[in-house]
């Protein structure tokens, strides 16, 4: 081929890359053919209070949101958690291995080369001419070879660029995926933290209840050595202390798992992990701020990972067809070849090849067109998880904002059902004291006291989590407005 046939064979070869077969990206509907909602069920714009929620962007920091319970050994939590939680170093690998990925791919927009130097021994055969020698004639000779083989394949129809898309949208879901899990991490500390602190006050109470108790008991044990009660209530006032002391050890190992839990969350061993000791009321139930459904979407690093696969997956479709068409590849090599040491390096000695070759998919047994449906049968499994994903965002939130409002109306209600029950015990201690009952009906007043006291523990616990499970639901990371009022 001369020069000029060459150089005009290489200019049409980069005017053709300049097209990419294969479908252009477009994000489908959310949703398909349903419409989003405009607005959460049971919201309105007044809920957003002093909040504003942060530019949405699920690839921007989810920022320090725990810090709005203003206690410093959750923040501390958070820290250690930050930089030892391995569920985390997982994710950031995977990241970085996306990122390798993409530089694989785009490895392929450029030329290779490689050098391949070789020595060989070699006999030649009785029954063939060499180089002149008769049949029936042999030699043995080496054999030195040092090529430098140099290729580029022309990306006619945009397969490597399609290759270098869908390694680039991967490497975009990585990165959400680790925003994701940083995510899933955080409020998972806050969630156990928030419990095991309710917790704590439940053993407190329960500590403090079973004092009382015993004091009831002398008190019982008393009157009865004055002939003022019988047996009976000694022996139920005993039952009261006994049956509450035995829910100590209960509450007691329910605080253990979720310490020795929050030591794994924090990439520690449970074994010594100790939290310091919090005798401070439980934070109040943060307020958080009510996106629209749209916004959402742009927030949540899952959702985004879920388009950012769709966006991959599309790529490959791409890809797949790009198999149907031929694939142009210019090489050559140069080099040096001897049969001796002496003269393997000599000018005479080189040698040298180069030019293009087409090679076009002919027959393959339907290996292509099976490739292809494959591709577009991936793709449309990424639109599918890409709805469920948002459909399963959008019940989380629902979720969460009516856990609020439900669990809001039962404190209320617990907490003057548990004015009741105080009130209830006092008169009843004091009918006991004054002869008119027997402790039956006292223990049945402390009972009930106790579980409402309980149950406001409970409760309060439930709607902490509730706020950190919203938080996480609506992807975290907000920022006040005072500033711009």
């Amino acid at each position: 081929m001369s020069a000029l046939a060459f150089t005009s064979f290489a200019l049409a070869a980069l005017l053709l890359a300049g097209c990419a077969v294969g479908p252009d990206y477009r994000r489908p509907a959310p949703l398909g053919t349903n419409a989003m909602p405009v607005t959460f069920a049971g919201t309105t714009t007044s809920n957003l209070g002093d909040w504003k929620p942060a530019e949405p962007a699920a690839q921007l920091p989810r920022g320090a949101w725990w810090t709005i319970l203003n206690d410093a050994e959750l923040n501390r939590l958070q820290t250690l958690a930050a930089t030892g939680n391995q569920e985390l170093a997982v994710a950031a690998a995977r990241f970085e291995q996306s990122r390798a990925l993409v530089n694989v791919a785009r490895a392929g927009l450029f030329p290779q080369a490689s050098a391949l130097p070789a020595y060989t021994r070699q006999r030649s055969s009785l029954n063939l001419p060499q180089n002149g020698v008769p049949a029936g004639a042999s030699y043995t000779y080496n054999f030195f070879n040092l090529p430098l083989e140099a290729g580029w394949e022309a990306d006619l129809w945009g397969r490597v660029r399609r290759q270098v898309e869908s390694a680039r949208a991967g490497l975009a879901a990585s990165a959400d995926d680790l925003a994701a899990a940083r995510l899933a991490v955080e409020a998972e500390i806050a969630a156990d933290y928030l419990t095991l602190r309710a917790l704590d006050a439940e053993y407190v109470l329960l500590g403090q209840t079973v004092e009382a108790y015993r004091r009831s008991l002398e008190l019982t044990h008393n009157r009865r050595r004055g002939g003022v009660v019988s047996d009976l209530d000694v022996s139920q006032a005993e039952t009261q202390l006994r049956t509450t002391a035995a829910q100590l050890p209960v509450v007691d190992l329910q605080r253990v798992k979720l310490r020795h839990a929050l030591a794994t969350l924090c990439g520690q061993p449970a074994t010594g992990f100790a939290l310091a000791v919090r005798t401070n009321a439980l934070p109040a139930v943060p307020a958080v701020p009510l996106l629209v459904p749209g916004e959402l979407l742009e927030r949540r690093p899952d959702v985004a990972a879920a388009e950012r696969r769709m966006a991959a997956a599309n790529a490959e479709v791409g890809v797949a067809q790009t198999a149907f068409y031929p694939r142009l590849q210019v090489g050559g090599l140069a080099g040096f070849q001897s049969i001796s040491a002496s003269t393997w390096f000599d000018w005479p000695s080189r040698a040298w090849a180069v030019g293009p070759s087409l090679e076009w998919p002919l027959f393959t047994g339907g290996r292509n067109r099976a490739q292809l449906a494959a591709a577009r049968a991936a793709y449309d499994a990424t639109v599918a998880a890409y709805r469920l994903t948002v459909l399963n965002a959008l019940q989380e939130v629902e979720d969460q904002l009516a856990a609020q409002r439900l669990l809001a109306a039962q404190a209320d209600e617990e907490s003057a059902a548990l004015i009741a029950a105080r009130r209830t015990l006092e008169l009843a201690d004091n009918r006991y004291r004054a002869g008119l009952v027997t402790y039956l009906e006292v223990a049945v007043a402390q009972s009930s006291a106790l579980t409402h006291e309980r149950t406001v523990v409970q409760l309060e616990a439930e709607q902490l989590a509730a706020g950190v499970a919203l938080i996480k639901a609506l992807g975290g990371g907000w920022t006040t407005n005072r500033a711009n009022r």
